[in-house]
């Protein structure tokens, strides 16, 4: 139990590691607050599902379910 218990907190350390370094890397919301004129249907912002900016988004999503699941089960196996 302590073996798994290690690799937990490794993992862990690294998904934290990993979501800081995402969202740093992600452009902020206000970025696109000059395409309030109309500019934000274009093909980039109708795609953006696609783009590098969406697929952040995504594995940012995974690895912060992954840091709640983790962190359940770090602190319910302290007991």
């Amino acid at each position: 139990m302590a073996v798994l218990r290690i690799i937990l907190t490794v993992l862990f350390i690294i998904i934290c590691i990993a979501l800081t370094v995402l969202v740093l890397m992600q452009e902020g919301k206000a970025a696109g607050l000059g395409a309030i004129s109309g500019a934000a249907e274009t093909y980039w912002g109708k795609n953006k599902g696609r783009s590098m900016e969406g697929t952040l988004v995504k594995i940012t999503k995974y690895l912060a379910i992954s840091f709640i699941v983790i962190a359940a089960i770090l602190n319910i196996s302290k007991f």
